[in-house]
């Protein structure tokens, strides 16, 4: 899958956003603006918050931190805004060359729900979702969206947001039928050890057990745990050359501990990045490279997916199918 940038900047999108410097500029202004009377009306304030006969203490600190913040906040409303419109543009237009669609915002839906019931996501207590790719590739219905998890962490003034996952949530219709419901992870995330190096061999998620499969070869056992409802079917899922293509769809967005859910007919993949397809800036020069960036990240991940389907095998699995 390849995406010409030098076309689409020639064409369609290149007028799209030339035709967009004058909404920049009037962001910028706009900013500038709101910076300006924010702060003619901030100063006042400060000056009396730090003046004043009677004491505030500690509070003087932080009424200050909060009017600069809200301030700043104020202002980059618009140019937030301004970058919003440019990504969207860019993107839709890198999803039309391929025939499919791109929507920057997203309603996770029943992919998210079995993520989070089978543990490819950990629990959290705050998600935005953003960037969503969808359509058919190669003959298949394909998804794939950035989803960034948050948890509440500490107590009192130390309380804070950490993030426990941001990267790629991909649900494609799998290539070839199955029944199974089969489970790959890090090696050890489901694993306890009990007394003499005894390992746990069954994992349940809302009462559905899954057994410990054994891999077929030994150079993955100490990266990836499998588990299956479906001992001869999860083998024929997860080979060596499907799990080598994991291995470089992880690479590929400099991520970490990719993990795939295998159940109705479909594959779900959870994998940790940056952040993704971000192309939208205030500074025109480098439009071109940010699109070429985010069409170079969606089509690695989608070349990658395609060839993870296995749809070349062809056929519905069947129990001793030397392909697999």
């Amino acid at each position: 899958m390849q995406i010409d940038i030098d076309q689409l900047m020639r064409g369609e999108l290149g007028r799209w956003l030339e035709e967009q410097g004058a909404m920049r500029s009037a962001a910028r202004e706009k900013a500038l603006w709101r910076w300006t009377i924010g702060a003619a009306l901030l100063l006042p304030v400060l000056a009396f918050v730090w003046f004043v006969p009677f004491a505030l203490g500690d509070f003087r600190m932080a009424i200050s931190a909060i009017g600069a913040m809200g301030v700043s906040a104020w202002g980059y409303m618009p140019i937030n805004a301004a970058k919003r419109t440019i990504k969207i543009g860019i993107n839709s237009a890198i999803a039309r060359s391929l025939g499919i669609e791109y929507a920057q915002e997203v309603q996770p839906g029943g992919e998210f729900r079995a993520a989070m019931t089978y543990g490819l996501l950990p629990s959290h207590d705050r998600k935005s979702c953003e960037d969503r790719w969808f359509g058919t590739l190669a003959g298949h219905r394909f998804s794939l969206y950035e989803t960034h998890l948050e948890e509440r962490r500490g107590s009192g003034k130390r309380r804070r947001w950490v993030t426990v996952f941001r990267g790629a949530l991909i649900d494609m219709q799998f290539g070839r039928p199955f029944h199974s419901t089969t489970l790959l992870q890090r090696a050890g995330k489901h694993k306890a050890w009990f007394g003499l190096g005894a390992t746990k061999e069954t994992v349940s998620f809302g009462g559905h057990r899954l057994d410990f499969v054994d891999q077929v070869h030994p150079d993955f056992e100490d990266l990836f745990d499998l588990y299956s409802d479906d001992q001869v079917e999860a083998r024929m899922l997860v080979h060596p050359s499907y799990i080598e293509h994991l291995l470089a769809l992880e690479a590929a967005f400099k991520g970490e501990a990719i993990r795939a859910l295998f159940r109705q007919g479909e594959v779900i993949i959870a994998v940790k990045s940056g952040r993704l397809f971000e192309s939208g800036a205030m500074d025109a020069s480098g439009d071109r490279a940010r699109a070429q960036a985010a069409a170079e990240q969606f089509a690695a991940m989608a070349r990658l997916a395609m060839a993870i389907n296995q749809t070349e095998r062809g056929g519905v699995l069947e129990r001793g199918d030397p392909a697999a």
